[in-house]
């Protein structure tokens, strides 16, 4: 019972006595002990009265503003109560509260900044709590992890999200920044770390796509390289191929000189293949802008499959469509895309050797094509430098038909992936905006 109920049970417990005393002197023969205890009687409440001013009613008042402390009210503010020692403890409460107060109100606002930073920011923001489940994750994150808004991640672990880079972030040890190149040649700088809250570290990591910088550095340094030995190369060979030329016309006209004839011209042959082999790179570097029209998907497939036809029954390899019943209409450059398509089907009948199939098929919703094959695989280590200039795992490869891919579909801004899934298929998926 609060110390204000205390006090009335107390005042009423005297003054019910009083009162009784009183009943008593009345009916005695002393009109003097009947005045005096009705002096007592005044003098007992105005005593309580007095007690109540200067002691029930501050506690009584410090009492509630404790409550609103419970409550967490800090809005509120405790009236003065007339009492100098009350009035000095209501004050310092009052002052109290209001820092309280702003302290909230500051932290609320670092809050909501933090919060619209977090949202805003390019960095990838996934936040964990102490059983690794994810509490949340920012737009940039689910960009980055390819999640829709609509994608109930909350509380899943990272490894139960269908993202290769999910996977490849449980891997990280903290405060140990790794860059991590994904098969759709994406790259990333990812960090794990952690904050305290409620005296608990709980981890977070930060992604950070490094994928245009790095793509613009090697672009700069490979079209610099190749520049440089084309000019060279070309140079160099246009000499040679004119003076064996000549020798070659001299020689001609001699007698017994037909092997040294031969010889001219398989060297003349091999300037102008090293001249060609040069000038497939410089093609590289010289990708147009695309002209973008609307196309049917399915016929650019169609097209391209018949092209390679030939090709592929040479090896016994079948080719497999399965296109969409409507009309697939993307936004593309028709030539860049054919090209992109002979380059991915090449490279998966030259994966397959002989005797395989390769699976061409479109999808709408979002629109793009996939095309798959039984070829030998990519296995991990091969996946991560598939897009990187001048890496091939053919042995006379010049790593240039992948560069040539990712460029043309970044010019596009289309997504890709090239990846051996679980059932053995490489699957080459690209999809539009």
């Amino acid at each position: 019972m609060k110390i204000k109920g205390l006090f009335w049970m107390l005042t009423i417990l005297l003054l019910s006595l009083m009162a009784l005393v009183s009943y008593f002197a009345f009916y005695s023969s002393s009109h003097i002990l009947f005045i005096s205890v009705e002096l007592l009687i005044l003098f007992i409440a105005l005593y309580l009265l007095y007690f109540y001013r200067r002691i029930v009613k501050p506690l009584y008042i410090i009492g509630n503003g404790m409550d609103l402390l419970k409550e967490q009210d800090f809005s509120s503010r405790l009236r003065l109560v007339g009492q100098a020692d009350a009035d000095r403890i209501v004050d310092v409460f009052n002052k109290m509260m209001e820092q309280l107060k702003n302290e909230r109100i500051h932290i609320r606002e670092q809050n909501h900044f933090l919060d619209l930073l977090i949202n805003a920011s390019p960095l990838g923001v996934i936040i964990l709590n102490l059983d690794r489940e994810i509490v949340s994750l920012n737009p940039s994150a689910r960009k980055i992890l390819t999640l829709s808004e609509t994608d109930k991640v909350e509380g899943k672990k990272l490894s139960e999200l269908d993202s290769i880079l999910a996977c490849e972030l449980e891997n990280i040890e903290i405060n140990n920044p790794q860059t991590i190149r994904l098969n759709n040649s994406n790259i990333y700088k990812c960090t794990q770390s952690s904050f305290i809250d409620n005296g608990f570290q709980h981890p977070f990591f930060l992604i950070e796509s490094l994928t245009q910088e790095v793509f613009k550095a090697e672009k700069k340094a490979y079209e610099k390289v190749i520049r440089m030995i084309a000019h060279e190369v070309n140079n160099t060979t246009a000499g040679i191929t004119s003076t064996l030329d000549s020798l070659e016309n001299t020689f001609r006209e001699m007698e017994n000189c037909e092997d040294i004839c031969e010889i001219m011209r398989i060297s003349i042959e091999r300037c102008y293949s090293l001249s060609k082999f040069i000038t497939n790179f410089a093609d590289v570097v010289k990708i147009p802008d695309p002209l973008l029209k609307t196309h049917n998907l399915n016929q650019l497939l169609e097209s391209g499959k018949r092209f390679m036809e030939n090709i592929c029954n040479n090896r016994q390899i079948e080719l497999i469509t399965e296109f969409t019943e409507a009309p697939l209409l993307v936004r593309a450059d028709s030539v860049l895309i054919e090209q992109v398509v002979l380059n991915i089907i090449k490279n998966a009948a030259e994966s397959i050797e002989n005797n395989g199939k390769i699976y061409i098929r479109t999808f709408a919703g979002p629109n793009g094509l996939e095309i798959a094959d039984t070829g030998k695989g990519i296995n991990k280590e091969t996946e991560s430098r598939l897009f990187t200039p001048f890496f091939s795992t053919k042995p006379n490869g010049q790593g240039l038909g992948l560069i040539f891919i990712r460029e043309v579909l970044h010019k596009h801004n289309c997504t890709f992936s090239l990846l051996t899934t679980d059932d053995g298929l490489t699957r080459f998926r690209i999809i539009f905006p």
